[in-house]
């Protein structure tokens, strides 16, 4: 049992804070958490992310960033990261922690998978699409939960 899921993106202010909201949505038994690679800690969710989070009905308005740690990645039951990049970066910082550690993307595109793109300082349009891969994917991940 998948008790407690970790988001890890790269700065956690995107991605992750928009998944982890969607997750604790659909999933409000269990405990839903997330982490950057490269933290803008302290931030809050990116303007353009969290406007979309919002239209969804997702509350993000008390995330702040936080960087990934090893002490993290053990807490954890599960590990979802945006790329094959990230998972090897975890896989680099506790190796331990890879075999639990998946895409969020995995169940997408039929289960081919597909990997979620950072759409930091890019258009609005490229948010809507992440918000979408994100909503998608975390709804794969939520029926096989």
């Amino acid at each position: 049992m998948f008790q407690r899921i970790l988001v890890v993106c790269t700065g956690n202010i995107c991605r992750s804070p928009v998944a982890e909201a969607m997750f604790r949505r659909a999933l409000p038994q269990r405990e839903i958490s997330s982490a950057g690679l490269g933290a803008l800690v302290g931030h809050g969710v990116e303007p353009t992310a969290r406007a979309l989070a919002e239209a969804d009905g997702l509350d993000v308005s008390n995330h702040q960033a936080r960087q990934l740690t090893v002490e993290m990645l053990q807490a954890a039951d599960l590990v979802l990261v945006m790329s094959d990049g990230q998972r090897r970066a975890i896989a680099d910082l506790a190796p331990e922690a890879l075999g639990k550690t998946m895409t969020l993307g995995k169940w997408l595109d039929g289960g081919q998978g597909k990997e979620i793109p950072d759409p930091y300082r890019k258009s609005r349009e490229a948010f809507e699409h992440v918000h979408r891969l994100l909503r998608d994917a975390t709804n794969e991940w939520a029926a096989r939960l």
